[in-house]
């Protein structure tokens, strides 16, 4: 007898979906003084739970639950499940627990699986495939999405005697979630998921959670799929339950019967529109534990193209080094935050018109959210380079979340950030130059390459500019250390070019981190 060999998975974090009602007679009929306690101590328990004060990592967030099946979800992601029973039983210590019972619940655990990745599961080997295995830490460590509404339901994968999931050969499974998550991708930057397994762990195979800022995205994501022989084949699903997000400070207005999210609140602490779980889609729309997945600028203020510090890689302390020195300089090296912009870089060695045909897809996708900047195509100006493709974000959340769809564009051939230790690169600011100057500018860029050629530590400078506007471009170099680029910068040559910088820019250049 033949028996199928299951892909291995590898876990992450415990996910508790905590279903609460509200005894709303009780809730009613309480003293004045009783309902503020309850209200404070389910604040500040809410509060702690997503600041995560008990745990070193995880999230969590607050629900109201649409419909009879419950009135409150409290959402909690941990690495162990000793934090999510001591999180159970420290609500269950509140005053607001007594007006509350609970009226479900749901325990799984996130996972990826060898359909994802099966090089992540091979001995002594390491994914060398940069955004996906950026990918594979955000399936195992999610954040919540801050999203509105979500939606959650479990499933099971069908045993039956006409349509078996777990009788077929793994390469037609595998087959089946690529084609599931053909329809997801459709839905990038609108739906995100979270996917944990809870085979053991609770009723259903698995766990799926939906986010969303428009209802009806999800609804026409999973209408879809229903067509799909993944779903109409071999999926079981169980009960659904909807519901949306708010802050714990708007307690006393959801127990008041009061419109939540408040107006003007704070969103939770997660910047909105920040797409924190999983691309939905981007791994084979549903995985469902048989996860399938394809899967992957320079800093101050200079004309020619200022090198200042990268975020990311170089470390906080390296970072604000940097700072300060070209601050001495009276050069803008950005800010820690407010103007500053988290940046992906990916280089391709696809066609060009190919490559900005799929980017302008996901551009649209990713205009849903509040915190996207721009993505766009950049093309060298030799044919010796690949063409760069640039996503800027105003959360570092986002950004990394936007590299696991970018990951997957034609002929990726490495990440910006992602390389050896072994050399110090400095992302370039983004130039928007005056037009009658553009000339002088890319010349200005040509002579300082020329420079730069010569001297020690240098390895690679490029200039690349944008497919839709040739006035805005980028300067990409890498050095041998961190010093070999600062004495470029405390050099005459570099002084003449922030100078020459502020007489042709439409703007002062921007400073990114790398994602």
């Amino acid at each position: 007898m033949e028996r199928r060999q299951p892909p291995q998975t590898e876990e992450g974090w415990y996910v508790l979906h905590d279903f609460r009602s509200i005894d709303w007679d009780a809730w009613r009929d309480a003293p004045k003084r009783r309902r503020e306690r309850a209200i404070e101590e389910g604040i500040e328990f809410l509060s702690a739970a997503e600041n995560v004060t008990d745990a070193d990592e995880g999230d969590s967030a607050t629900f109201s639950v649409l419909g009879h099946k419950a009135d409150l979800l409290l959402l909690h992601l941990r690495p162990t499940l000793e934090e999510i029973d001591a999180l159970e039983r420290r609500f269950e210590q509140t005053e607001l627990a007594a007006f509350t019972e609970r009226s479900d619940s749901y325990l799984s655990v996130t996972e990826v699986s060898g359909y994802m990745s099966q090089e992540f599961f091979e001995e002594g080997e390491e994914v060398e495939d940069t955004g996906m295995a950026r990918y594979i830490e955000t399936r195992l460590k999610p954040n919540i999405p801050d999203s509105e509404f979500l939606s959650f339901y479990p499933m099971d994968k069908r045993r039956g005697p006409e349509h078996n999931w777990y009788e077929l050969p793994f390469d037609e499974r595998a087959d089946h979630l690529a084609s599931h998550g053909e329809i997801g991708k459709e839905y990038a930057g609108r739906v995100t998921q979270i996917i944990s397994g809870s085979i053991g762990l609770d009723d259903f195979e698995w766990g799926v959670t939906l986010f969303g800022d428009d209802p009806t995205d999800v609804k026409d994501l999973l209408y879809e799929m229903r067509f799909d022989p993944s779903s109409s084949r071999f999926a079981e699903f169980g009960r659904f339950l909807s519901a949306r997000r708010f802050p714990p400070e708007n307690l006393p207005a959801f127990l008041a019967g009061e419109p939540v999210p408040q107006e003007g609140g704070d969103e939770s602490g997660h910047p909105h529109g920040d797409a924190g779980g999983h691309p939905h889609g981007d791994a084979g729309g549903h995985p469902h534990g048989d996860s399938d997945s394809s899967g992957h600028p320079h800093g101050d203020d200079g004309g020619h193209g200022g090198h200042g510090d990268s975020g990311g890689p170089h470390g906080d302390d390296d970072e604000s080094d940097i700072r300060s020195e070209l601050a001495d300089m009276d050069v803008y090296a950005g800010q820690p935050h407010g103007e500053d912009i988290h940046a992906v870089v990916l280089y391709s060695a696809a066609d060009a018109d190919e490559l900005f045909e799929e980017v302008e897809g996901l551009r649209t996708n990713f205009d849903h959210y509040d915190t996207h900047v721009k993505t766009a195509v950049y093309e060298p100006r030799n044919d010796d380079s690949e063409a760069a493709v640039v996503s800027l974000w105003d959360t570092e959340r986002a950004a990394n979340t936007a590299a696991g769809f970018l990951a997957d564009l034609p002929e990726i051939v490495r990440q910006a950030g992602d390389d050896d230790d072994d050399s110090w690169g400095t992302m370039g600011m983004f130039y928007t130059v005056k037009p009658e100057h553009r000339g002088d500018f890319t010349d200005t860029f040509d002579d300082a390459a020329a420079l730069l050629a010569d001297m020690d530590g240098h390895r690679k400078t490029d200039l690349l500019v944008n497919r839709e506007d040739e006035n805005d471009m980028f300067i990409a170099s890498r050095w041998d250390s961190r010093e070999d680029a600062m004495q470029f910068f405390r050099s005459d040559a570099f002084s003449d070019a922030v100078e020459f910088g502020r007489d042709i820019l439409e703007d002062r250049p921007r400073h990114v981190f790398l994602a």
